[in-house]
Parts: structure tokens; C-alpha cells; sequence
């Protein structure tokens, strides 16, 4: 582990993907097709960089975010939401040829997925091009997060600077297993990898279900791919570790769920909240999994009352080792 971070100043962190607005409708009886259905609906922010951002703002990191929303109402609110927080929004840009990207799902009575649709086009004009006015502020960063949801060549020409001898380190959250094959096979560059058990196997390229792995052996293939650090997740079933300490099998933080989505970009953000103050990999990811659980135990995407303070009045509540 080097210093940065770890000295007299705070830690900055940039995050850079995606933003999204997220409408989710819940079907008050059974969904019949071809007709309309009444609902109970509900509008949030997401994407895992944006979600990822807000609960590091919430938890008081110096904070930047760099991604591309529309210039319409969802994409001024999106942005205004995360400034208010305290992030630095001014790297983002609006761009007038798109909407703001939108999930939108639709839920049958028992609240399983019945529908998801998702407009992410706006996403494809992330090009390295439309970074060029931020890379004097990620090359100024102790750390830089980024999601798949970027297009494959801006995935490519973040890695490939940090790989040059950029003075950021790099996590990466693989989002999906479609977009977990935007990442090359030579995982260089990555200083912390984040994904799970599906998305691990599309990185590496591998056929289900003959060739499944665990958890633990798809970290550490990972890391033998090149990546620094990985924590590959499982759920309530817990993660695995691999890191320049070893490989260990961790348990996730027992929980009472309401609502389980927003839980890993929660993980994520705990770990590299913990990764500025100094800790291992190993020891970071123990507060990003205490952060996953307890987002699962609120109805929002990032837990309303996040602060360190939250934080350290559930430390008890962390599995030993």
C-alpha cells in the first residue's frame, strides 16, 4: 500500500460512468398484458458510478464525478442532487442529442421483475474525446473509479494511462456480463476489481456451466489475469478476496433486507471509503460489505442516512474473520 491517502490530507476520488434516472412501478394485482395496469410508481437516481459517487459524498470524500446526461429536466436535477451532497459535478457535461439515460422496471405484485427497460445510449458519447478536459483532474486523483458502463475505447484509454504511470490507482466495477466483456483480457492496470460470480467468468472468457468457478478461484484468475486486487460477490453468501495478502473466502454482514438493489455499489463505496483512509484490500472490504447490508435494510438505492457516523454505530455488527 503506498501513501496517498493515507497523510495529513484527505484522499480525492473520482468517479467516472454511469448516471441514470431510475422509475420503478410496482403492479398493484397480477400484470395483464395489452391493457393498462394500475401501479405504484416511484422515480430515484442510479447507475453504479452515480450510486457509487453519492454514497462516497454521503460518507464525506473529497469527490468528483464525470459522466454525460441530457440537457433536459432529469439530467439538471441528477447533477444538482450530487452537488448538493458536496460532489464536484463540474466534469460532467449535458448533451442536447440525448435524453438523460433511464431504467425503468416494472414489478409484479410479490415485487420480482416482471420487465426492465433500459435507455443507456446516451452512454456511447463518453468517448475519450469527451474526456479530454478531465484527465489533468484523474491524473490529480488518489483514486479513480470506473463502471462498464462506459464504451469499450474510453474503458481502454483509462487503463491504458493508468498502466503508463498515472499517479491514480484504478477500480473498475464490471456493471453486467455484456459489459464485463468491455474489459480487455490483460487486466494491467486495475489496481481493484469488482464483479461477480456471472461477470467474472465473462471477463475471463469462460463457458457456463461446464467451466463454473467459485468465487475464490475466479478472484484469483482474475488476479493472475492482472488485476492488482479483486473482490468477486456473491450475496448473502458473502465474497471472495484476492489481493496481494492472499486469497480468503469472506462472509457478507447478516441482514434484514427491504430492499436489496443499490447493495453493490454500497460494497464498492465502503471499500474504497476504507482504501483512502490506508486499509488493505482485505480489511476495506470488510466495512464495504457492512455498507452493502446495511443498504439492503433501507427502501433507497443509497441509504438515506449514510455518514461515518452510521458506520461506526454498526461496526459490531462485521463478521470476524
Amino acid at each position: 500500500m503506498d501513501e496517498r491517502g493515507t497523510g495529513g490530507r484527505a484522499g480525492r476520488m473520482i468517479c467516472v460512468g454511469g448516471a441514470v434516472l431510475d422509475r420503478k412501478y410496482h403492479a398493484r394485482a397480477e400484470l395483464i398484458p395489452e391493457t393498462s395496469n394500475p401501479v405504484d410508481g416511484h422515480r430515484s437516481f442510479g447507475g453504479v458510478a452515480r450510486n457509487v459517487a453519492e454514497n462516497l459524498a454521503r460518507l464525506g470524500v473529497d469527490l468528483g464525478f464525470v459522466s454525460v446526461v441530457g440537457d433536459d429536466e432529469a439530467g439538471h436535477a441528477l447533477l444538482r442532487h450530487l452537488s448538493e451532497l458536496g460532489a464536484d459535478t463540474a466534469l460532467s457535461t449535458m448533451a442536447a442529442e440525448r435524453p438523460t439515460a433511464e431504467y425503468v422496471a416494472i414489478l409484479d405484485p410479490r415485487g420480482d421483475l416482471a420487465l426492465g427497460l433500459a435507455d443507456m445510449a446516451i452512454f456511447d458519447l463518453l468517448t475519450p474525446a469527451r474526456l479530454e478536459g478531465a484527465w489533468p483532474a484523474l491524473d490529480a486523483a488518489d483514486w479513480v473509479f470506473m463502471d462498464c458502463n462506459l464504451p469499450a475505447e474510453t474503458i481502454a484509454a483509462i487503463i491504458a494511462r493508468r498502466k503508463a504511470g498515472a499517479g491514480f490507482r484504478l477500480a473498475v466495477d464490471t456493471v453486467s456480463s455484456p459489459k464485463a466483456r468491455k474489459l480487455p483480457r490483460d487486466l494491467g492496470g486495475i489496481d481493484l476489481l469488482f464483479t461477480n460470480q456471472d461477470e467474472a467468468h465473462a471477463v475471463l472468457g469462460i463457458a457456463e456451466p461446464a467451466g463454473r468457478l467459485s468465487p475464490a478461484d475466479a478472484a484469483a484468475a482474475l488476479r493472475e489475469a492482472g488485476a492488482r486486487g479483486v473482490i468477486v460477490t456473491r450475496g448473502p453468501e458473502g465474497y471472495a478476496v484476492a489481493s496481494a495478502d492472499g486469497l480468503v473466502q469472506m462472509p457478507a454482514v447478516p441482514a434484514r433486507p427491504l430492499d436489496i438493489t443499490g447493495a453493490g455499489d454500497a460494497m464498492i463505496a465502503g471499500t474504497l471509503y476504507r482504501m483512502l483512509a490506508g486499509d488493505t484490500v482485505r480489511q476495506a472490504s470488510r466495512t464495504g460489505a457492512l455498507l452493502a447490508t446495511l443498504t439492503t435494510e433501507s427502501e433507497a438505492s443509497v441509504h438515506p442516512e449514510l455518514s461515518p457516523r452510521l458506520l461506526a454505530a454498526n461496526q459490531h455488527r462485521i463478521v470476524p474473520e
